[in-house]
C-alpha cells in the first residue's frame, strides 16, 4: 500500500509536495483544519485516513498544537544545564500554559535557556529581553566560537561563488566515473552517525537503471547537543549545495531536496538565498553550463520529529505519509523518494566533497587515521569555557579537544556524546578516547554526530535514563513492536523507580534492553539501550537503590 501511496505522491513531484502543503496549512492556527485535510486528500488521491494519519504524528501539525504560540527547548542539553523552568516561569508571565509548547533541540546548546517564537530562535539573555521580542523591537543574532584544531577544512573562510564553484565546472568536463572515483578514493564516510562509505552509496545508485533519480540532504539534525549542521547551512551553505550538485553529477539525479528541520528556521532562509545566487547565475535548472546535466533544489520544511533522521522515515515524510521506518531491502538507492533511486547523506557529509573534488580523494585520506579519514565537527555543551564548534582531525584525542575549549566550567561526571543514541562517557574515559568512529566502538561507545552533553556531578544518572527513555518512547514511528512498546515500559519503570512507587528488577530490565536492540527495526530503538547500559556498568553504584537487590 505504501507503494501505491509514493507513487500517487509523486504525480507532483517535491515543487508540489503534500507535505509541504499541510505545513502551509498549519501556519495559522498551528494545525490544518480537517476540511482542508480533505480537500487534499481528493486532490492527491490518498484518502482522508492517510493524510490525517500523517498530520497527527508531527509536534507542529498534530491537533494538540492548535493554539501554541511559543515554544520551549526541552533537549538533553538544556535539560542537564536546569535552564528551563526559569524560562517557562518567565513566558508564562506573558503567555497562558496552553500557548507554550516544546521543541527539541533548538541547536543553541552553547548557550542554553532557547525558546522558539514567531519564526525565529532565542537563547542565553534573550528571555531577559522578552518584551522587546514580542513587540518586534529586538532580534538577537546567536554568536559562538568556531575554531579548528588541525586541518582547516569545513569551518575555513568562504571566498566568494565564482571561486569557490570552479572545482564543480571543471568536474562537469570529466567523466562521471572519474569525479565518482576520486569520492570512493577518500573514504569519506557518513557523517551523521552510521558511517557508511558515501562513494558506494553514490555507486549504487548510479548503476540504476531509471530517468528520474534524486539526492536527498538530511538536514534534520535532530540530535539534541548537535548543532554542526547548523552551522554549515547557516554560515556554509554553499558547501552543503555544491556537494549535493557532485553527487547528482556522478549518479544522473536532476533533482536535489534539502530536508530541514523546522526547529533550524534561519538555515531556510539562508539555504533558500543561496540557491536563488546560484539560479540568477545559470549553475542550476536546465543544461548547466551546456553540460548535459540538469539538476534543481526544493527544501522540505520538516515539521518537528526525531525518527525523520532515519533516511527511510524521511522518505516517506517528504511523501506525505506517516514517517515511519521502511523495511530493508530494497534500499532508497535502489527504491526510495517516489520509488526512485534515491541517496540521503547528511549535511557534514555532503559538505566535505568541495575538498575531495577540488584537492583530490588522496588529500582527503591523508588526513585522520586509515579508517575514519578526514576531519570531523564536533559541538560543545554551555558546560565548557569556550562552547561551540570545533573542527578536527579524526583521530584526535578528546583531551586535546577538551583542552582547546578551556576544560569545563563546573565539575562534570560524564558526557554524553553523539546524540541521545550515543554512548554515556564517563570523565575517567575521556584519557581513552580518539576522535574517530573505531576508538569509540572499541571503548564500547559510539561516535556518532560527535555531539557533546555535558552531565553536572549533581545530576542524577537514573533521571538521566528516565529521560532518555522518555524521548526514545515520544520520538518512536511505532512501527515495531520492540521499539513503540520497549521504550514506553523502560520510561514507566525509570519514572515509577525514582517516584519511590517500585524498584526494578535488574533481569528483567536487561532482557527489555536486549530486545530493543535486536528486536527494533531502526537505530532508533537498537541504539537506545547503549548509553543505558554504559550507566548500568559506570555509575551502578549510583543507582543501585532503584534495583531490586
Amino acid at each position: 500500500m505504501s507503494k501505491n501511496l509514493s507513487e500517487l505522491s509523486g504525480r507532483k513531484g517535491v515543487k508540489d509536495s503534500l507535505f509541504n502543503r499541510l505545513g502551509k496549512l498549519a501556519e495559522r492556527t498551528g494545525t490544518p483544519e480537517t476540511e482542508d485535510l480533505d480537500r487534499l486528500a481528493e486532490e492527491f488521491l490518498v484518502g482522508k485516513a492517510n493524510v490525517y494519519g500523517t498530520t497527527t504524528f508531527y509536534d507542529f501539525l498534530k491537533p494538540e498544537n492548535k493554539g501554541k504560540k511559543i515554544y520551549v527547548c526541552n533537549g538533553t542539553a538544556c535539560v542537564c544545564a536546569g535552564t528551563q523552568k526559569e524560562v517557562i516561569s518567565k513566558l508564562e508571565e506573558k503567555f497562558h500554559p496552553d500557548e507554550i509548547g516544546h521543541m527539541t533541540c533548538l541547536g543553541r546548546c552553547h548557550e542554553n535557556k532557547a525558546f522558539f517564537y514567531d519564526g525565529k530562535n532565542y537563547s542565553g539573555d534573550a528571555i531577559e529581553q522578552l518584551d522587546d521580542i514580542l513587540s518586534e523591537k529586538k532580534e538577537k543574532k546567536d554568536r559562538y566560537h568556531v575554531q579548528a584544531i588541525g586541518k582547516q577544512i569545513l569551518t575555513a573562510p568562504f571566498s566568494s561563488v565564482e571561486e569557490y564553484y570552479q572545482p564543480f565546472f571543471k568536474a562537469l568536463k570529466e567523466e562521471k566515473t572519474v569525479v565518482l572515483e576520486e569520492i570512493k578514493k577518500s573514504n569519506l564516510r557518513g557523517r551523521g552517525g552510521a558511517g557508511f562509505p558515501m562513494g558506494m552509496k553514490l555507486d549504487f545508485c548510479r548503476k540504476e537503471e531509471n530517468e528520474i533519480k534524486f539526492i536527498i540532504c538530511n538536514a534534520d539534525e535532530g540530535d539534541p547537543g548537535a548543532y554542526s549542521d547548523r552551522y554549515l547551512l547557516e554560515v556554509q551553505p554553499h558547501s552543503v549545495l555544491f556537494g549535493m550538485l557532485i553527487s547528482g553529477y556522478v549518479t544522473g539525479a536532476k533533482y536535489g531536496v534539502l530536508y530541514i528541520r523546522a526547529e533550524y528556521p534561519e538555515a531556510v532562509e539562508t539555504v533558500q538565498d543561496a540557491i536563488e545566487e546560484l539560479r540568477t547565475r545559470g549553475w542550476i535548472g536546465e543544461n548547466i553550463l551546456g553540460s548535459g546535466f540538469s539538476f534543481d533544489f526544493q527544501i522540505i520544511q520538516a515539521q518537528g520529529s526525531y525518527i525523520c533522521g532515519e533516511e527511510t522515515a524521511l522518505i516517506n515524510s517528504i511523501e506525505g505519509q506517516r514517517p515511519e521506518v521502511r523495511v530493508r531491502p530494497p534500499y532508497p538507492a535502489q527504491q526510495g523518494l517516489f520509488n526512485k533511486p534515491t541517496v540521503v547523506n547528511n549535511v557534514e557529509t555532503l559538505s566535505a566533497l568541495h575538498f575531495i573534488i577540488e584537492k583530490g580523494g588522496e588529500a582527503w585520506k591523508k588526513i585522520g587515521t586509515e579508517k575514519s579519514s578526514g576531519t570531523k565537527l564536533v559541538s560543545l555543551d554551555s558546560f565548557f569555557n569556550r562552547p561551540g564548534i570545533y573542527e578536527v582531525e579524526m583521530g584526535t584525542p578528546l583531551e586535546k579537544v577538551i583542552e582547546a575549549a578551556g576544560g569545563f566550567k563546573q565539575e562534570i561526571k560524564a558526557m554524553q556524546i553523539g546524540g541521545p543514541l550515543g554512548g554515556v562517557v564517563p570523565v575517567e574515559k575521556i584519557k581513552d578516547l580518539n576522535l574517530d568512529f573505531e576508538s569509540f566502538a572499541n571503548n564500547g561507545f559510539l561516535l556518532g554526530h560527535a555531539s557533546i552533553v555535558s552531565i553536572p556531578k549533581d545530576f542524577p544518572m537514573m533521571r538521566f535514563i528516565e529521560h532518555l527513555f522518555d524521548f526514545a518512547a515520544y520520538e518512536s514511528c511505532g512501527k515495531c513492536f520492540p521499539c513503540r512498546l520497549g521504550t514506553k515500559r523502560g520510561h514507566e519503570l525509570t519514572k515509577g523507580a525514582l517516584e519511590g512507587k517500585n524498584k526494578i528488577d535488574i533481569e528483567l530490565f536487561n532482557d527489555l534492553l536486549e530486545t530493543l536492540e535486536q528486536g527494533s527495526l531502526c537505530a532508533h530503538g537498537g541504539g537506545i539501550p547503549l548509553p543505558i547500559k554504559n550507566i548500568l556498568h559506570y555509575f551502578k553504584e549510583e543507582i543501585n537503590s532503584y534495583f531490586k537487590k
